[in-house]
């Protein structure tokens, strides 16, 4: 029977960094010769490992700078217009560009400055300065001269200067061989279709691209079963393979976590467990004198880990800095709790509104991939510290160019399939827009209006008393906020149930009749309100509907819920159900229009947006396509407000 693996205590994160690197120091790890001879023709990019100095001076001769005549100046010491002088041709020789000067010479006229006589002669109306349009020997570079430092990362016009000085080949830092090894009996590959248990492998395939990118020789291995030999083997081989060895998984203390105490058996374990969050169970070991880091399983947790420990060691191997985009300073739009005693590191979207950039948490989670695909820079709350409040400013590290934060169009509220066309078709245009969505219904958008926190806010909202959308909500929340009201669409609303409808649900009292499950949206969200609104007029309360309180925050989130069986029905937009496959019961046509304020309506990415609402006939088809959509007043303006 298996015994759970438990570490003993969480080590605080510089305590845990100084321990690693003294371990490393010690082995001699980043001492070690790894330089290798390549052509320069092939050095793009490697780094230097010894200086680089001139083999021969270049030029290697006086050469000519112009198309002329290659003269010695004092000939030419009387010419002017008045008093012109006449060369014989043994006096010049005609050049071009690059051609070595004759012997006895040393000046060139341009040719637009010589007439040539009928004679031969050469006849000139000015005076020639010593060395005038020659590059003389070494003027650019001369045999000796240093031209590269170690350690310098190679560029084009680097790879141009060798060469200009003879020479061909060149030492530079051999890339650091690495091997990703993942871990677990439920692991297949991408082209299979997971059953019940199993999950698809693709950590290794994301571990090792940020490898590749850091300059890292990297491979992934096939993944090694729950099976203490299997893994011993495989850690041993990759050990003596490669100049470190990332292992994913098996690093917690699961019954089948073997990592820590294999590698205690064939190694030396420094730290196993840091005071972090996400990636707390990572390990970091030696195997001889070859490191190996075990990363947690969970996506995000290993990318996160992977960025603190092994990034710093490649820079330090490569004595240059990884994909640094450096630090911004933000402002938060919401409060971020944090857990005492441990560094987290929280992913953040940002976005420009108006003087403002705005920092937005991405999203929680280990698992949660997308959290890292949208976010644009990482929060780190220290050990100690509680959280951060709503409007404090912080500083964010970025993980990708400020170029694109500052591209950014900031949209805040209700969910809608139309947004993902929307962003695709603005990435194509140049400059190109970003946006920056946050799915947290309509009245969430409304509050970030209120807040400043949004270029833009999608909304959906019911109002019972009056059967009007959005108006009502906007005079209640937003007064005195100058602001337009556009219309994005209409759409239908209804049951999103099981291809078939197996259960023949056609209403809500349907599901109540049958004890049938439902997933419901969040508390705030367009679609909520009507769903409380449908149950009220059916006279069923919310406690009679099993799953009320399930809820989701996005229409995709809802339709795949019913994909995967876990419920029978839930509430949404036909195109949710359409891009899933799934049947749909219409019930009602709703309004979704967008909450923009006046002072954006100027801003460049809003108009662009704008522009393509009302102008877009291939965006307006796209939509189409999508099922369940109609574009009657799309771009139209159905509200404005002044302050």
């Amino acid at each position: 029977m298996s015994t759970r693996n438990i570490y003993v205590k969480n080590t605080p994160l510089q305590e845990a960094r100084d321990k690693w690197f003294k371990a490393l120091q010690d082995k001699g790890f980043f001492s070690r010769n790894r330089s290798e001879i390549i052509a320069v023709d092939d050095c793009l990019g490697k780094v230097t490992a010894e200086p680089v100095f001139a083999r021969r001076s270049s030029p290697a001769h006086n050469a000519a700078a112009m198309d002329g005549i290659a003269v010695h100046f004092a000939d030419l010491a009387s010419a002017s217009e008045a008093s012109p002088v006449q060369l014989s041709p043994e006096k010049f020789q005609q050049v071009n560009t690059g051609n070595a000067i004759p012997e006895g010479c040393n000046a060139v006229v341009m040719i637009e400055d010589v007439h040539i006589l009928d004679n031969g002669s050469a006849e000139l109306h000015m005076p020639a300065t010593p060395w005038q349009h020659v590059r003389t020997i070494g003027e650019d570079i001369v045999a000796t001269e240093l031209i590269l430092p170690e350690g310098h990362h190679i560029r084009p016009i680097d790879q141009g200067a060798m060469l200009a000085t003879g020479i061909t080949e060149v030492a530079v830092q051999r890339s650091p061989k690495a091997t990703v090894i993942p871990t677990g009996s439920e692991l297949i590959q991408p082209n299979q279709e997971p059953k019940p248990g199993e999950i698809i492998e693709f950590n290794s395939r994301i571990l090792a691209g940020y490898l590749q990118d850091w300059g890292v020789d990297a491979s992934r291995s096939q993944p090694v079963a729950d099976n203490p030999e299997a893994l011993r083997a495989a850690l041993t081989q990759a050990a003596a393979e490669n100049d470190f060895v990332v292992m994913n998984a098996g690093a917690s203390a699961g019954t089948k976590d073997f990592s820590s105490t294999i590698l205690a058996e064939i190694g030396d374990v420094i730290v196993h467990g840091v005071a972090i969050k996400p990636g707390k169970p990572v390990i970091l070991a030696l195997i001889g004198d070859t490191p190996v880091i075990g990363l947690p399983g969970y996506p995000v947790s290993a990318v996160l880990t992977m960025r603190i420990f092994i990034r710093h060691l490649v820079s330090t191997l490569l004595g240059r800095e990884l994909d640094d985009h450096g630090t911004i300073e933000a402002v938060m739009s919401r409060p971020v709790h944090s857990a005492m005693g441990v560094d987290e590191f929280v992913r953040i979207t940002l976005g420009k509104v108006g003087d403002t950039l705005m920092a937005t948490p991405a999203g929680k989670g280990g698992g949660a991939v997308m959290s890292l695909v949208r976010a644009d820079g990482l929060l780190t709350i220290p050990v100690g510290n509680e959280g951060v409040g709503a409007g404090e400013k912080v500083q964010i590290e970025l993980v990708r160019p400020q170029a694109e934060v500052d591209a950014t169009l900031v949209f805040i509220g209700s969910h809608d399939n139309i947004l993902d066309l929307l962003a695709n078709q603005l990435h194509q245009q140049r400059p190109y827009t970003r946006i920056s969505s946050a799915h947290v219904g309509s009245m969430g958008g409304i509050m970030a209006i209120r807040r400043n926190e949004a270029h833009l806010a999608g909304c959906h909202l019911l109002d019972e008393a009056t059967d009007e959308y959005n108006i009502p909500f906007i005079k209640r929340l937003l007064p005195r906020i100058p602001l337009q009201l556009i219309n994005l669409c209409y759409r239908e609303q209804g049951l999103i149930v099981p291809k078939g409808n197996p259960k023949n649900i056609q209403c809500f009292q349907d599901m109540v009749d049958g004890d049938l499950t439902f997933i419901n949206r969040q508390g705030g969200a367009g679609t909520r309100l009507l769903t409380d609104k449908i149950l009220k007029e059916s006279g069923i309360s919310p406690e009679q509907l099993n799953g009320y309180y399930h809820e989701e925050y996005t229409h995709m989130s809802v339709a795949a819920a019913v994909a995967s069986t876990s419920v029978d029905a839930g509430m949404g937009i036909r195109a949710a159900a359409v891009a899933l496959g799934l049947d749909f019961v219409p019930i009602a046509e709703e309004r979704y229009d967008l909450i923009v304020p006046q002072k954006f309506l100027d801003d460049p990415k809003v108009i662009k947006v704008l522009d393509l609402i009302r102008n877009g006939e291939e965006f307006h088809n796209k939509i189409l396509a999508l099922g369940g959509y109609n574009l009657r007043d799309t771009g139209k303006v159905l509200y404005e407000q002044g302050e």
